[in-house]
């Protein structure tokens, strides 16, 4: 077998950051820059540079070569980064190669775009893009590249699959496959729970040996992530349920009036917090001004329950106390 350096993340909230597009659309690497260092500076156990929170789908190549090289700037090997690759074949492995050149340390492989082939053909994909660069990948089953057990049975003889990200929601499904790994000798794959506003799953992956998740909150507001995350990693069941009835359940209720805000919203809570970022690109839509407010609503309440839970951490106290919100009703 193909021997690979090992790779793995340490403790903490792993970092989804947007893609910053400036007036006339384009990227700016500048921003897109500023906005990663400081959520590496807040505490980020990872970065994940143009993947979904990062309009992975709308950048053309030499933009995600822009993209991925700001993010290795920002970065300054503090942290592990890994870029987004997916969609068409041949975008995909060109990507690959960029994220290779431009000092990204891994891939996460997003689903192939449009068409939904065979198992075989899926596997095949997957190793397409394997073979585009040396670089090792993390899985994202998800949409059109759902994984059968048997699937990815095959593709962990390969130690350069390094991670399943699970966007499916199939948490039984889920379970085959970290029991499969740890049977195949495999306990340097990483699983994550990849789904939309993943904190409010999070306990039942971690019922099932999966403990890593995304955090697309973190890009916007890393003080309230970083909360909830305290809550999760102390095993204190009182704060999680706390922080999922109090923030990410207003959230999601918000986040599910309008298709595309799993993005929309997170680029509107930074520019709320004076980031100039700039708008999502088509077709992905912005925040109606009434959502918007509401997001604002909802931060300013996640913030102050974050000040609360770490005022109450120097005191004995539980989790914040502040008055709740509700959001989407």
């Amino acid at each position: 077998m193909t021997t690979i350096a090992p790779f793995a993340f340490p403790a903490g909230v792993l970092f989804f950051p947007v893609t910053a597009f400036d007036a006339a659309g384009e990227v700016d690497a500048e921003t897109t820059a500023a906005h990663i260092a400081a959520g590496v500076e807040a505490g980020a156990a990872g970065v994940f540079a143009a993947c979904g929170t990062g309009e992975f789908h709308a950048l053309g190549t030499e933009e995600y070569g822009i993209v991925i090289a700001a993010a290795r700037t920002a970065v300054g090997g503090r942290v592990p980064l890994v870029g987004g690759v997916g969609g068409p074949l041949g975008h995909a492995r060109a990507c690959a190669r960029l994220a290779a050149e431009h000092g990204a340390q891994a891939l996460l492989v997003l689903p192939p775009y449009l068409v939904g082939g065979t198992q075989a053909g899926l596997v095949a994909y997957v190793r397409a893009i394997l073979d585009a660069s040396d670089l090792p990948v993390i899985l994202y089953h998800r949409g059109t590249a759902q994984f059968t057990l048997e699937s990815i049975t095959e593709l962990l003889a390969d130690p350069r699959v390094v991670g399943i990200k699970d966007g499916v929601g199939d948490v039984a499904l889920m379970q085959q496959f970290v029991l499969r790994a740890r049977d195949l000798g495999r306990d340097d794959v990483t699983f994550f729970n990849g789904l939309l506003t993943a904190e409010l799953s999070q306990a039942a992956y971690r019922a099932i040996g999966v403990d890593r998740y995304s955090s697309a909150v973190f890009a916007m507001a890393p003080e309230i992530a970083l909360g909830s995350y305290r809550a999760y990693a102390a095993h204190d069941e009182d704060g999680q349920a706390h922080w999922l009835r109090e923030f990410y359940g207003p959230l999601v209720r918000l986040r599910d009036t309008t298709p595309g805000y799993a993005v929309s919203l997170i680029k509107a809570g930074l520019r709320l917090g004076g980031a100039d970022v700039g708008s999502v690109r088509a077709p992905l839509v912005d925040p109606s001004p009434e959502h918007e407010a509401e997001l604002a609503r909802l931060l300013a309440h996640g913030r102050a329950l974050a000040a609360a839970a770490t005022a109450g951490a120097t005191t004995g106290a539980t989790a914040g106390s502040a008055a709740p919100v509700t959001a989407g009703s």
